[in-house]
């Protein structure tokens, strides 16, 4: 992440999916493009191993409505009700601090 946006927020996207999953990768990897080009993005991390936990990275609370709001987004949030979500759980959370360690 970048340091030099502290604060900034963090949406958490936790789900467990159907056996439906026709379509889903194709839109996955469509979304996460366009998200990349919406103001206020900043950064995604994905995994998946039964339950999914998807990170994405916004400037502002401003920027996570729109992208909530962006119109392909919105067809895809239906679509994942509809057919490729059982659950899922979505937390917004400040980030004020961070930390990292490399080897």
């Amino acid at each position: 992440m970048n340091k030099n946006l502290q604060p900034y927020y963090a949406v958490i996207f936790t789900s467990t999916q159907t056996e439906n999953m026709e379509g889903y990768s194709e839109m996955a990897t469509r979304m996460e493009e366009h998200a990349k080009q919406q103001p206020g993005f900043i950064n995604m991390e994905s995994v998946r191993d039964g339950l999914g936990i998807t990170v994405s990275y916004w400037e502002s609370l401003d920027a996570i409505k729109n992208w909530k709001q962006q119109s392909e987004h919105v067809v895809a949030q239906q679509k994942g009700r509809e057919n490729w979500y059982s659950w899922y759980h979505v937390r917004i959370c400040k980030v004020e601090r961070e930390y990292e360690f490399v080897r």
